[in-house]
């Protein structure tokens, strides 16, 4: 698989990683033995960047990955972690030095190391990046040796931009085809501080994969039932924000642009053909979802055409109801 250099780490990691917030939860029952699998076939795949979170499955996210790896060995491979949403009630006061300590302190443990390759604050509130002292704490605990690197996870592209003032290393953003507006506001910037871009929720919450439809059902701990309209976390982390029967709307016209190759492997391609991405983090819930997202890096170029018509299709259904709120 091809890789990206990833900012200003020096470290390389490969176009397509392993987003575990799915194996974790919140995304229906996933059995360790599924989710081992999965982290295995993304790896034999050759992906060797795996995201995850304090709060995915409060750490089981994070056991599983320490798991896999004391199994087959870390070299070359890069764990991204995050932190910050374990406060509550999550408000900017909550993020003080020593709670973000006491929490990386948890996340070595459960990954079994002795320093965090990377941690990102994780989507804090936008007052955050107002206080350069929550940065400053993250530039002790690299002096400390807890961390290799930190970043931050945004719900916003302004977020995003002014997290770009204090000296981190990634920003993991939305950015699918049905959430465009950092390729038009934030990409350049980030690309001229040789800051990396982690394109999350890359299939737009499984709509992107083209498998979903209007009868479809999830599970009642899976956030694509009990956070549809933004009731537990932020709504653009469901779905992208995007109403779900419109959603299937722009799906169909997508149909005519992909051709014969599996949507979810297209849409993954499409965020690939921006120079500024890094790495894409789907997810991935049993080997085969894994093995596939991993095959969208061997995908041809989409082609000017291609590329013209998902912007038509993006303007059309998804713009009004997105554009300006993420």
């Amino acid at each position: 698989m091809q890789q990206r250099q990833f900012g200003n780490t020096g470290r390389s990691v490969s176009e397509i990683g392993f987003g575990a917030w799915a194996i974790g939860g919140s995304w229906g029952d996933v059995s360790d033995k599924d989710a081992e699998a999965a982290l295995h076939a993304a790896l034999d795949a050759g992906v060797n960047f795996l995201d995850t979170a304090d709060v995915y499955g409060d750490g089981r996210s994070e056991r599983l990955i320490a798991r896999v790896l004391k199994q087959r060995g870390r070299d070359g491979v890069m764990v991204a972690t995050k932190a910050g949403r374990k406060i509550n009630p999550h408000v900017s006061a909550g993020y003080t030095p020593q709670v973000l300590e006491r929490y990386i302190d948890d996340s070595l443990r459960n990954l079994e190391v002795d320093a965090l390759d990377l941690v990102q604050l994780h989507c804090p509130p936008t007052e955050v990046f107002y206080r350069p002292e929550i940065f400053d704490a993250l530039d002790k605990l690299v002096a400390k040796g807890k961390l290799k690197a930190y970043g931050v996870s945004v719900e916003k592209v302004e977020e995003a931009i002014k997290a770009l003032e204090f000296p981190i290393s990634s920003v993991q953003i939305i950015f699918n085809m049905f959430r465009q507006r950092p390729a038009e506001h934030f990409f350049a910037r980030a690309k001229a501080q040789n800051v990396a871009i982690i394109a999350r929720v890359p299939l737009a919450s499984g709509l992107l994969t083209g498998k979903l439809s209007a009868s479809s059902q999830f599970a009642a701990e899976d956030h694509r039932n009990f956070n549809r309209h933004g009731e537990a976390f932020d709504v653009g982390e469901t779905f992208s924000g995007v109403p779900y029967e419109t959603g299937l709307q722009a799906v169909e016209a997508l149909r005519g642009v992909i051709g014969d190759v599996p949507m979810a492997q297209m849409a993954l391609r499409w965020i690939l053909m921006f120079d500024a991405i890094t790495v894409a983090i789907p997810g991935a819930k049993n080997p085969a979802q894994a093995a596939s997202n991993a095959g969208a890096a061997n995908l041809p170029a989409l082609t000017d055409a291609q590329m013209k018509a998902v912007a038509d299709i993006y303007a059309q259904y998804i713009k009004p109801h997105v554009h300006q709120r993420w």
